[in-house]
């Protein structure tokens, strides 16, 4: 029961880290919002919630812009 409210708890706060799913395609990249982490209480880790799991390209986990808009699929990042 502690770890279903813990997780609970981690939904209602704002992630540390955003995770994006990031193919090239000939020189252009594309960035995909796939998931976000949350920073462990003791600070020594992560938890990564993915709300999809990607077979190719990487992961990237980039810290949230306060400004950028939710629904932006390309983060122009390169």
């Amino acid at each position: 029961m502690a770890r279903e409210n813990t997780n609970q708890t981690q939904a209602l706060n704002a992630p540390d880290y955003l995770a994006w799913h990031v193919t090239n395609r000939s020189e252009k990249s594309y960035w995909n919002k796939v998931g976000a982490a949350w920073k462990h209480k003791d600070g020594r880790g992560y938890s990564l919630r993915l709300e999809t799991c990607p077979i190719n390209g990487r992961i990237v986990l980039r810290l949230p812009l306060e400004d950028a808009p939710e629904a932006d699929n390309e983060a122009g990042r390169s």
